[in-house]
């Protein structure tokens, strides 16, 4: 019961830790004549992944790296498969057509990136700069496309992130830095709990440091996206929601592994961030899966309908049921795994190439 309390507690302060840094980090930003644009893409970004972050990063520092792993993949997954499988449930969601020209074939670039560093077993020290040089190549690049944008762009994050009025209680310096101060302090100390408690879980069940990151931690971190996703699809922000689910898996991708791989490599005989042999045979493969299911299905008419939602979601239930059953090497693995692989997966297939097919492309 104390570490469930506890688990409860690191989620708390992770998710409060996120919103207290964008804050106090948007506002100063804004103070300083930065656009909402830039902010929006930015540290408003970055805040939604913050969480997966700093738990990634502590887990490192403690020595589970299967945790670390096991967190941003699983959260890539989660991300797509159950964030916009929910959102889409609630309203058929728009895809912005600069989603899928630019920024869904980054998210794959990067997720079959990871994938190719990984294939040796770790991501070391190079491998994790190579990925957060990437990141911030990234970030600078959507700064300067940024400087391009329509006006209806800049309209949107002009209202999304608005500026402190002047008689505002976060209007002033001192208060936008202890806003960044703690919020800082609170997603460290957050990570520090949430990994303290999924280490316990992991041993309590008899389970891997893998298994948990991939499931309770992986859905835990990415309580802000969801968050994010559904209000802005409840809003009628569609394209909003879409973007923040792929940018984030992209920041996962190239900021959270990049970091972990960097401290890894720097802990003192260590080779870097272990890869698991199972996450190599499977997760690492369906993270990259999902991030290829989207472009037909953005492509189908430029929107994710109820039922490619509702798809979405069946899948993630169906993955979830697979690593549970293999973590305990249940006797229905063998025939769960040959329904999945013999019957829906192709049937999904074919769907979707047929759905692709016959519905007309949006010109506008």
């Amino acid at each position: 019961m104390v570490h469930f309390l506890l688990f409860l507690a690191g989620l708390a302060a992770l998710v409060g830790g996120a919103e207290l840094l964008v804050r106090g980090a948007s506002r100063l930003a804004l103070s300083f004549g930065i656009s909402p644009l830039v902010v929006g893409l930015t540290i408003v970004a970055f805040g939604t992944s913050a969480p997966e972050m700093a738990v990634s990063s502590g887990a490192v520092l403690n020595g589970q790296t299967g945790l670390a792993m096991g967190n941003v993949v699983g959260s890539n997954i989660f991300n797509v498969l159950f964030i916009l499988g929910l959102s889409a449930l609630i309203t058929p969601l728009v895809v912005h057509v600069q989603l899928i020209r630019q920024e869904v074939p980054i998210m794959i670039g990067a997720s079959l990136l990871v994938l190719v560093l990984a294939l040796d077993g770790t991501l070391g020290l190079l491998d994790g700069a190579l990925l957060f040089g990437l990141l911030l190549a990234y970030t600078g690049f959507l700064v300067v496309q940024s400087r391009r944008a329509s006006r209806e762009a800049q309209a949107e994050f002009d209202a999304e992130v608005q500026p402190a009025s002047p008689g505002a209680w976060d209007a002033r310096l001192p208060v936008q830095l202890a806003l960044i101060a703690a919020g800082l302090a609170l997603l460290v100390l957050g990570s520090d709990w949430l990994v303290s408690a999924a280490v316990f879980f992991a041993q309590s069940l008899g389970v891997s440091d893998l298994v948990i990151g991939l499931t309770i931690v992986a859905a835990g971190t990415s309580m802000p996206e969801v968050a994010t996703s559904i209000m802005a699809a409840l809003k009628g922000e569609r394209d909003i929601a879409v973007g923040n689910v792929v940018g984030s898996s992209t920041f996962n991708l190239l900021g959270c592994l990049g970091l972990s791989g960097v401290l890894a490599g720097l802990l003192p005989g260590s080779p870097g961030l272990t890869v698991a042999p199972s996450l190599l045979a499977l997760d690492v493969w369906v993270m990259l899966a999902v991030a290829l299911a989207c472009l037909p299905i953005f492509l189908s008419g430029r929107e994710i309908a109820r039922w490619e939602g509702a798809l979405f979601l069946g899948y993630y239930v169906a993955y979830m049921a697979y690593v549970v059953l293999a973590a305990q090497q249940h006797a229905v693995l063998g025939p769960f795994s040959a329904v999945m692989m013999g019957f829906v997966v192709p049937i999904t297939v074919v769907t979707l190439v047929v759905s692709l097919l016959r519905r007309p492309a949006h010109t506008t």
